[in-house]
């Protein structure tokens, strides 16, 4: 009943330290296969506004009362823009990536170097368009508004 600390990693069978190359990969396949597990306990992600249309803003964290604002006033003026604000990135929601492909343009605002618009690229290989903001200050309705109508029009952010 003695507790057990130390080494690279403890053989799946005896708990034991263990330098195996077989059982480390045999360890590394079960951590990772209980983190994706959790997936199937997570909600699945709900879109504010259309499930579908031109524009999607995704973001997650404290982006979300600029994102927000900024989606609602648009849309108010008619623009066909919805909102999915993430609140878990890992495992991500099941359906993200269906919901991600029923819109042709998507935009991520954060407040960082693009993780979460590399993540999602890399997770579903859809364009995304990254709006980056590393200045220590929250982003402004006014920024996202811009951001929006520039990819509404086809420009560049």
């Amino acid at each position: 009943m003695e507790h057990r600390i130390g080494g690279i990693e403890r053989d799946a069978l005896s708990g034991a330290i263990s330098y195996d190359p077989i059982n480390h990969q045999r360890m590394s396949d079960l951590r990772a296969a209980k983190i994706n597990g959790i997936g199937a306990d997570i909600p699945l992600q709900r879109v504010d506004g259309p499930n579908s249309g031109d524009v999607v803003v995704v973001g997650w964290g404290s982006t979300y009362g600029a994102i927000s604002r900024a989606v609602h006033q648009l849309r108010e003026q008619g623009w066909d823009i919805s909102h999915i604000h993430l609140r878990y990135l890992w495992p991500l929601p099941r359906n993200l990536g269906k919901l991600l492909t029923n819109f042709e343009q998507i935009l991520v605002p954060e407040m960082n170097q693009s993780q979460l618009a590399r993540l999602l690229r890399s997770e579903y290989l859809l364009p995304v368009t990254p709006l980056n903001k590393v200045a220590g200050q929250p982003f402004k309705i006014a920024e996202i508004e811009h951001a929006l109508r520039r990819v509404l029009e086809g420009a560049a952010v």
